[in-house]
């Protein structure tokens, strides 16, 4: 069975959206498009809590967001506990995002990257795996609450 990726974003992430959801199931993935499914003005954190949550209860491993700035989704999505939402521009920010910080869900600036950077962002988080050692004592420190 493909891992299920649950993806959401407001509208202006839909259109790249759309091309994401394509470019997972191309690459054996199970995308779970929760919307918005059209180019009408929604509530961004509606789509990131929807998301993040799956993320949260381990009803999915990893999840993807998309909104125009990659801002108000990560504030909402890093909400939830155990939530590492993480904006990258580049697919280098995406692979240390996921090298470092185990990242497990990738927000993407739909207004400030095109389809093509889109689909490579996507691949290089996808493809990154968690380096572990120094970087796990950090993550848990992320964990923890704040003193």
């Amino acid at each position: 069975m493909s891992e299920v990726i649950p993806i959401g974003s407001d509208h202006a992430g839909f259109q790249l959206k759309a091309r994401l959801v394509e470019e997972l199931r191309a690459l054996g993935y199970e995308p779970l498009d929760l919307g918005t499914h059209s180019p009408e003005s929604v509530d961004y954190p509606d789509l990131a809590h929807e998301v993040a949550s799956r993320v949260e209860h381990q009803s999915a491993r990893r999840g993807v967001l998309l909104c125009g700035s990659g801002l108000g989704m990560s504030y909402a999505a890093n909400r939830h506990p155990g939530v590492r939402a993480a904006v990258a521009w580049a697919p280098e920010v995406a692979r240390l995002a996921r090298q470092h910080n185990d990242a497990n869900i990738l927000i993407l600036p739909a207004r400030f990257v095109s389809e093509e950077e889109g689909v490579d962002i996507l691949r290089a988080w996808l493809q990154t795996e968690f380096a572990g050692g120094r970087h796990s004592r950090r993550v848990a420190k992320i964990e923890q609450e704040p003193r």
